[in-house]
């Protein structure tokens, strides 16, 4: 399933804070606590929630109101709360999912084999019924590509909060169809070991069922919580820890934040904020990663202080022809993309705001033209300076349903608003900001043809930026 690129409404103030030096000093986390918000995310109030949660950083649970609506809520519960496992085997139990032993652990991480779903579910149901024995393994769904295995069946619709997603919106155009979106099942103890999110993205879990207790660690703290060697520890609330010569920073922590997620609540989790889950109950969640204009600066900083990372592990040859690639090959190995690949990734996302932004000019060209031939007509479009472009409210926008938005699209035959205009403005200035980055990075500067086609894309925004300016 394909995500759509939307753009909702911002406001004009979030252009003050279109470059990675402004959204830096957003991010305080010297007073920190995850707030509830009571209310349904909704278009108006989108603007609102960008602001104060993406741009700054900060985690926050969403009300199951969000979610009360979602076919997987009342397709996959029973009455009791529980799993309704009757419903999930007839429907999709012959997927094969990755399923992973929580009570086994393989280079800091929890080993994965491949089950058929209907198999996983047998033996949930088994270990239910035995009251979870000590005897048996705590297996536990992780990281099922559900929708693009079964993109007819509608589970969810992706709350509107979290549908400027640049990571899916990219991926999507691949031949390989990758995917960050997921479904996670696991009994009672089942766990996932202390981490930050793939390429430090944002990740929102929603709870369909069941309940999660969740420990985190603002960035920075992360830093107190590795061993002498460097390396991150595996469970938080492990014994290791007291070992001062093991750990001789762990006395430093000074954020450690619990909350307990119920069922069809949704977090949102901030880039490079770690983590660890355990389930409380039997639960099951559905899960996306995203990148949008408010983060993809840390994450660019991730794979710059990767590539730092392997260029220290393969030093002694340094002197290799080939070397500046051959750290590239593992770049993509390791962190999962590399610097062309991530070049990429800017250009899909500034190019399809681009033509978005040339449509709407040719309408308001258009638009204008019909009404000067037109006397006595007052609506339609007028030019602000203050880069914007207002339409009348009920024309400017369009509703869409499905797994991926609840949220704006924007119909190419209408006038997009202010508010759109100014999201597909900031996305622009945080992709220039990135490209600026980049060639400023001899590494990158180093790769065939990088340089060019990032200077070339930066005039291409320059240049589109200022017709609305």
């Amino acid at each position: 399933m394909a995500a759509p690129m939307i753009i909702n409404k911002l406001s004009s103030s979030v252009l003050d804070a279109s470059n990675t030096a402004r959204k830096k000093k957003l991010r305080d986390y010297s007073k920190i606590y995850v707030e509830r918000i009571g209310a349904v995310l909704t278009n108006q109030s989108y603007s609102e929630f960008f602001e104060s949660y993406l741009l700054r950083n900060r985690p926050c649970i969403l009300s199951s109101q969000n979610t009360d609506t979602w076919n997987s809520r009342k397709d996959w519960v029973l009455q009791n709360g529980q799993p309704n496992f009757k419903f999930l085997r007839e429907k999709f139990g012959h997927a094969c999912v990755p399923v992973a032993n929580c009570k086994k652990e393989k280079y800091s991480s929890q080993p994965k084999e491949e089950k058929t779903f209907s198999d996983f579910l047998d033996y949930w149901q088994s270990y239910i019924e035995t009251g979870y024995p000590d005897s048996m393994d705590n297996l536990y769904l992780k990281d099922w590509h559900f929708i693009r295995e079964f993109p007819e069946y509608k589970a969810y619709e992706t709350p509107c909060g979290f549908t400027s997603d640049w990571l899916n919106e990219f991926w999507d155009t691949r031949e390989d169809r990758d995917d960050y979106r997921f479904v996670y099942m696991g009994p009672k103890g089942s766990w996932t070991p202390f981490h930050a999110d793939v390429f430090r993205s944002f990740s929102w879990s929603a709870n369909i069922c069941g309940k999660k207790r969740w420990i985190f660690y603002p960035p920075g703290e992360e830093e107190n919580l590795c061993n002498k060697y460097g390396h991150l520890v595996y469970d938080v609330n492990s014994s290791d820890l007291d070992d001062v010569i093991l750990y001789p920073k762990y006395t430093q922590v000074k954020s450690r934040i619990e909350i307990i997620q119920e069922a069809g609540e949704i977090i949102y989790v901030p880039s490079g904020w770690h983590h660890q889950v355990y389930n409380l109950e039997d639960t099951i969640s559905i899960n996306h990663n995203w990148l949008n204009g408010c983060n993809v600066d840390i994450c660019w900083q991730y794979i710059k202080n990767n590539l730092v990372q392997v260029q220290r592990e393969i030093e002694d040859c340094r002197g290799m022809e080939g070397w500046d690639q051959q750290c590239q090959l593992i770049l993509k190995a390791s962190c999962g993309i590399d610097y062309e690949e991530f070049l990429q990734f800017m250009e899909v996302i500034a190019l399809n705001r681009i033509k978005l932004l040339q449509n709407q000019i040719k309408l308001m060209t258009n638009q204008s033209d019909i009404h000067q031939n037109e006397p006595g007509k007052t609506q339609g479009i007028t030019c602000n300076h203050g880069n914007a472009i207002c339409v009348p409210e009920e024309k400017s926008t369009g509703e869409t349903k499905g797994n991926n938005s609840m949220s704006l699209t924007i119909d190419k035959g209408l006038p997009m608003d202010e508010g759109q205009i100014n999201h597909c403005v900031f996305d622009l200035h945080s992709v220039q900001d990135i490209l600026s980055d980049m060639i400023c990075t001899s590494e990158f500067t180093s790769l065939p043809e990088c340089e060019s086609r990032a200077n070339k894309l930066i005039l291409k925004i320059e240049e589109m930026i200022n017709d609305f300016l």
